[in-house]
């Protein structure tokens, strides 16, 4: 009776093992087919990157001709002397393969805390219109690696209520970025996008200028454009270094129509605190592979 016993158990072991063997196989089938469907639908030739949400690129890298996006954005940080709250609208493009523009709007509202003057907080304005690009100068399927170099202007605003005693462009600022994005398997993705930020006032005619370097770690869920992830934002000075630590996520609710969530830790809270931001985004006239329903062995 005790060996008849021990059969069963090893028998049921063994069914299990099974069918996590056949499992595993079928989410290798489903990522196989997405990855397909995405990089050898047409041509030229694109990888599938998981791309972060704060930090946004200006269009998909390997971007084929005729893609477009709209994203709007909704920002909330909690700073020491006041409430910061962001929005954004932006459009993204590529009239020519591997080539994409992007057109953006950004605001930032100011709410003084408890005992806070408003009169000594920043004022509320239009950022600025920012025009940017972005060309993928090395795509390679083989190595799931893809390269591109790109430009920021932003013709920065100066705050609403200043509008009538100062210029409309207050300032100019400068960003040449560099983007190199790998993704390791079929799930496992890292990016790093960096690049000085020189900024340059249109009445004093001061400059200043930041290094930005932003590394990014994601888990893409098998056979959806769906992921989990981390984005770390570090900023460099001459006499100050800043890290937000940004954990995010990304949910397809429709074939062209994704949400993104991120919350900010920052590492230093010198004056910043918490932070959170979310990112509609909506891909018109595109549709992707739905994702393939998962059998599990009976």
């Amino acid at each position: 009776m005790r060996y008849l016993l021990l059969s069963f158990v090893l028998l049921g072991f063994l069914q299990s093992f099974g069918q996590m063997d056949s499992l595993k196989q079928e989410k290798q089938r489903i990522d196989s087919i997405y990855i397909k469907e995405v990089q050898d639908k047409r041509k030229p030739d694109k990888v599938l990157h998981a791309e972060p949400l704060f930090i946004d690129l200006i269009r998909d890298l390997g971007a084929r001709k005729g893609e477009r996006e709209w994203n709007i954005g909704l920002g909330l940080t909690d700073n020491n002397r006041y409430d910061l709250y962001t929005t954004l609208i932006e459009y993204e493009f590529a009239p020519i393969s591997r080539l994409g523009f992007e057109v953006e709007l950004p605001f930032s509202y100011y709410s003084p805390l408890g005992g806070i003057s408003k009169d000594s907080i920043p004022g509320s304005k239009l950022n600025g219109l920012k025009l940017a690009t972005q060309y993928s100068f090395f795509v390679s399927e083989k190595h799931k690696t893809s390269l591109a170099i790109g430009y920021i202007h932003e013709f920065m605003m100066p705050e609403f209520r200043n509008y009538k005693s100062s210029r409309f462009i207050s300032a100019h600022q400068f960003n040449p970025f560099f983007i190199a994005a790998k993704r390791w398997g079929n799930n496992f993705h890292t990016l790093l996008y960096t690049g000085p930020q020189i900024e340059r006032s249109v009445i004093t005619h001061h400059t200043s200028k930041n290094w930005q370097v932003n590394t990014n770690f994601h888990y893409m869920i098998p056979g959806t454009r769906n992921f989990v992830g981390m984005e770390f934002n570090k900023d460099f000075r001459k006499k100050d270094f800043d890290m937000v630590i940004r954990p995010q996520m990304r949910v397809g609710i429709a074939d062209n129509l994704l949400i993104g969530i991120v919350a900010g830790v920052p590492v230093k809270r010198e004056n910043q605190r918490f932070s959170s931001f979310v990112r509609l985004i909506y891909e018109p006239g595109q549709k992707h592979h739905r994702q393939p329903r998962l059998v599990t062995a009976p």
